[in-house]
Formats: C-alpha cells, structure tokens, sequence
C-alpha cells in the first residue's frame, strides 16, 4: 500500500484523506460529511478514506492516535492534519487554503 498511497497523494490537486475506523462512533457520523464534502468539490480536491485497521504501515507512519483524522496533502506533501470531529465550515475552510 506504501508505493499506491504515495502516488495517491501526488498532483497538483489537494488531497483530503479520511483516516477512520469501522467500529468508531465519530468516524460513522463524520463519514456524510466527507461524502459530501467529495462530492461537491470533486473537480478541486481528491478525498480518500483509509481504514486505520487494515493500514498499519501509513497509520504508523502519519502516528494517527485517534479517529477520525482529517489530513489534507499536496504535492505529496502534508500540510494539515486534525483528529476529531471536524465540522463541514471547519474543513472547508482549511481546503480552502490548501486548493
């Protein structure tokens, strides 16, 4: 998964991924926010969701400690990273920043 995730977060385009958890109560009421999120801004950011379960190797690396985590990557690069509950205002204005 190293190689596709690092090719993932490449591009000119801003990256939101979703690091979350299939037994996590926030990450469940976080999850339409996204979808919508991804779908209103499909031709402007990339969004991907990763399950911290099945992804030790990146969940690791990017030392997520709870879910759900929002980061934001571009140019492979990160730029912002926040666990919790994010608000639909709150994560686009960080997109906002970043696209």
């Amino acid at each position: 998964m190293k190689a596709k995730f690092n090719d993932l977060i490449q591009g000119d385009l801003p990256v939101l991924i979703d690091f979350h958890a299939e037994w996590c109560g926030p990450c469940k009421m976080q999850s339409p926010i996204i979808k919508e999120i991804a779908r209103t801004l499909k031709d402007k950011l990339r969004v991907i969701k990763i399950d911290i379960d099945k992804n030790p190797g990146i969940t690791r690396k990017y030392q997520i400690r709870g879910v759900p985590t929002l980061a934001i990557f571009k140019g492979g690069e990160l730029k912002w990273m926040q666990a919790g509950m994010q608000s639909k205002q709150q994560i686009l204005h960080i997109i906002d920043q970043y696209a």
